[in-house]
């Protein structure tokens, strides 16, 4: 068997701010990168932290970037949150500090959003934030509620920088009240790989997590056993790997330099 893991892979977990596209804009190289794995028969799935959106919306928005794909194509730490609380806490009563559509993925499972007397709490990423939000968030957190966060992203890339996401809110609850989420469920934690292991079938090492940012996707690569691509088309530098405790199994400029790593090396077609 080739000792190469990458030569193994039956199914790319892409991350998709900064690593398929940046806002509205796909980056260069990314539908060559899925055209090879269509040719080689190799799967795909877009695993996104961003819970600011549901799977129907991710799906609809690659679509219009132009690769039509089925929202099963896509998996979300919202999602991933919802299904594993759904196991662990069945019809509970919930107050979600996230969009809509964060809301509209937890009453898919069968959750009772409440917002005076929830039995445990979720924290998303919310652009529609408020204070007092916050603020009834920290009441619950305060409380002693269980206090759940889909992801622990600092920043979310644009086309024009970053902007803040779901570890900023996390700051503000600590900062006002002593406590830290008692479960994070998106990268870098184990949790959401197994998700996808039990939703899609694919073993770890049939898989391998592709993104541009160490302490999420890369990370993963020490909690989980999977192999792990570093790209840098979006928030991390190369000379940002020397001082990271997370190094990736490879490292590439973009999913374009990928697709031709795998051409280079003569991978053959798979079994999926």
């Amino acid at each position: 068997m080739n000792s190469e893991p990458l030569l193994q892979v039956k199914c790319f977990l892409l991350d998709m701010d900064g690593t398929f596209n940046l806002g509205e804009g796909i980056i260069d190289g990314s539908l060559y990168f899925i055209d090879t794995l269509n040719e080689l028969n190799i799967d795909y799935l877009f695993l996104t932290n961003n819970s600011s959106k549901h799977r129907g919306i991710y799906a609809d928005k690659i679509t219009r970037l132009g690769l039509p794909i089925s929202e099963e194509k896509v998996f979300t730490a919202g999602e991933a949150t919802a299904l594993y609380l759904a196991r662990e806490h069945p019809s509970a009563s919930v107050y979600v500090v996230g969009t809509p559509a964060l809301e509209e993925e937890f009453s898919h499972h069968g959750f009772l959003l409440e917002e005076k007397n929830p039995q445990l709490v979720v924290l998303g990423f919310d652009t529609t934030l408020t204070y007092l939000k916050l603020w009834k968030l920290c009441d619950f957190v305060r409380a002693g509620l269980p206090y759940i966060a889909t992801h622990p992203d600092f920043n979310c890339p644009t086309e024009t920088g970053y902007m803040p996401d779901i570890g900023a809110m996390i700051a503000f609850v600590r900062a006002a009240t002593g406590r830290d989420p008692d479960l994070v469920v998106g990268k870098p934690n184990r949790m959401i790989v197994d998700a996808v292991t039990q939703k899609y079938g694919y073993e770890i090492p049939e898989m391998s997590m592709v993104g541009d940012r160490l302490y999420t996707d890369i990370a993963l690569g020490q909690t989980s056993g999977i192999t792990t691509c570093l790209v840098l088309s979006g928030e991390t530098s190369r000379d940002d790997l020397a001082d990271s405790p997370f190094q990736p199994t490879y490292t590439f400029a973009n999913l374009r330099a990928i697709a031709d790593w795998l051409k280079a090396h003569g991978r053959r077609r798979a079994d999926r």
